[in-house]
């Protein structure tokens, strides 16, 4: 299992399972948090989330997979931080917009022709 899955699991639990609240608090798309649950349940074999109309909860596999994921997030090394930026400043580079010659009977320079 993945830290990730794991990351989301506990963060959607955190947020009262309540998808579009976990997803915009782990700054993923609502479709990503679903597949990576759908993923999590394959990789578990049960369900772990009974979906109803009355609400969600978490079933008997949730609750054990629930503590062993944060046992395993709190185990797990950080995860290391962005690479610092090489030194000095960035270099531009041309878009190519200069002026070119035009030539009698040729088609202008970086336009595209129409076709009929």
């Amino acid at each position: 299992m993945s830290i990730t899955l794991l990351k989301r699991f506990v963060a959607l639990v955190a947020e009262g399972l309540h998808f579009p609240r976990a997803a915009k608090a782990l700054g993923i798309p609502l479709a990503s948090l679903y597949s990576s649950i759908d993923k999590l349940e394959a990789e578990v074999g049960h369900p772990l989330i009974t979906r109803a109309k009355s609400g969600m909860t978490l079933t008997p596999a949730g609750t054990l997979l629930l503590e062993e994921a944060e046992r395993q997030i709190a185990e797990a090394p950080d995860a290391p931080g962005s690479p610092a930026a090489p030194a000095g400043g960035k270099a531009k580079a041309s878009k190519g917009k200069g002026r070119a010659p035009v030539v009698k009977g040729q088609p202008k320079p970086f336009t595209k022709r129409q076709g009929r």
